[in-house]
């Protein structure tokens, strides 16, 4: 890889990964704020501002602003997460200079038409109406509040109807003026360009970004809690876990060894013994939420009104037979599955700038992919115990959602992880 960063007087990141053998450029804007850097009054914000962002500059509307993108074939969008802002387009090599013109155009000098704002809310409180009707996309919310309680880290990305609907211009402009700033955001590139010209045209498209002090955000601390809700449903949504690992944690790839090896694929010991011995779910498998500060390890489950009973203390049998019954099989399969993933994302550009991001927004430096490949490689038997063993050993969370009167009581859980 031709990786090269470079950084402007505001204090804008550059970075690019150089490829020569394709024919596309990835290209990005990362902001370093998420739905964790917002006050409770404007839960919500990051997401309805990175809405906004299309709706029009001063030199271009909402339809220009998607018409000139596709006029040479790219493709443009954006997503909020809990810590970053993103926005991204990928063009072929000679438009890189149309979509850095367009992302430069959004980010700074996004007009925020009052009727736009009225409009976007009303399409935003749809997208909440939508997950809200969508079991096994809003349990993950409830798991995150139940985690996080009375925290901006364990409020939901899309905010809530009464508080999108308090917010205006002012609010927006505010929040963007204060975050939106050179210091706070990077500038990332994969593909076939060559950095020393993307960083000219970078320099001078976005030149009108301020330089700010950091800004400082509420730790996140995990709680864990139980939060329940029954509908009718024909599944019972669950998700269970417990106090996590930062990205930055010594932990972080025995964690993910874990994770794959507990409900990482179709071998996964979950997957195995819930699936497809016992019949009792679709779908189960476990992941990790990792942030700068703190984490969350969970195990997600659709199941049936009449087997809930049975999928909490089958998941803790199986997180006990590990302690015993780990073989060098399943150490390999997972670091195999693992390294393959990494390998297999280079072959996207997009992954690639992303990753290029992502690195220098956590950790201040890009991470060498064979540096990656060591750490997985070095996670051994002794560590992923050790994991198991510091992540089964706390106050547990829970979000369930459906039929769920039969579901395993929360203290009755707890104290199971407490022997």
């Amino acid at each position: 890889m031709n990786i090269e960063c470079s950084q402007l007087p505001n204090g804008l990141a550059i970075i690019t990964d150089r490829i020569d053998t394709v024919e596309t450029v990835s290209v990005g804007v990362w902001v370093n704020v998420g739905t964790r850097d917002e006050h409770p009054d404007l839960n919500g914000i990051s997401h309805l501002l990175e809405h906004m962002a299309f709706k029009g500059t001063k030199r271009r509307d909402a339809y220009a602003i998607a018409a000139e993108i596709e006029d040479v074939g790219g493709q443009i969008n954006a997503y909020t997460s809990r810590e970053h802002t993103a926005y991204f387009a990928k063009v072929l090599k000679d438009d890189v200079p149309i979509a850095l013109d367009i992302l430069g155009d959004i980010l700074q000098h996004s007009e925020l038409n009052e009727d736009e704002i009225k409009r976007e809310k009303a399409v935003i409180l749809q997208e909440i109406n939508q997950a809200n009707d969508t079991p096994d996309d809003i349990v993950f919310d409830h798991f995150q509040e139940a985690a996080f309680p009375d925290q901006a880290m364990g409020r939901p990305v899309l905010g809530s109807p009464n508080v999108v609907l308090e917010m205006d211009r002012e609010h927006i402009r505010s929040y963007m003026d204060n975050h939106y700033c050179g210091d706070q955001m990077i500038v990332a590139a994969a593909g076939n360009l060559d950095h020393g010209a993307f960083s000219r045209i970078v320099k001078s498209t976005f030149d009108s970004l301020p330089k700010t002090t950091p800004h400082q955000r509420e730790p996140g601390i995990y709680v864990g809690s139980d939060i329940r809700a029954i509908r009718e449903l024909e599944q019972a949504h669950v998700v269970f876990g417990t106090n996590g690992i930062s990205y930055k944690d010594d932990e972080f790839y025995s964690a993910s060894v874990l994770t794959t090896i507990l409900g990482g694929g179709m071998s996964s010991r979950l997957f195995q013994e819930i699936r497809e011995k016992r019949g009792l779910a679709y779908s189960i498998y476990s992941f990790l939420s990792c942030y700068n500060d703190c984490g969350l390890f969970g195990i997600y489950a659709g199941i049936g009104p009449d087997e809930a009973h049975s999928l909490l203390p089958l998941v803790l049998d199986e997180v006990d037979k590990i302690q015993d019954e780990l073989t060098d099989q399943e150490l390999d399969r997972a670091r195999a599955q693992l390294k393959s993933s990494i390998l297999m994302s280079l072959e996207s550009t997009s992954a690639r700038c992303e990753r290029l991001a992502r690195h220098m927004m956590i950790f201040g430096r890009t991470i060498p992919t064979q540096e990656v490949l060591d750490k997985v490689e070095a996670v051994n038997r002794h560590s992923v115990l050790k994991v198991t063993q510091q992540l089964f050993s706390g106050t547990p969370t829970i979000a369930a959602l459906g039929p769920i009167e039969g579901l395993c009581d929360y203290d009755e859980l707890s104290s199971r992880l407490a022997r």
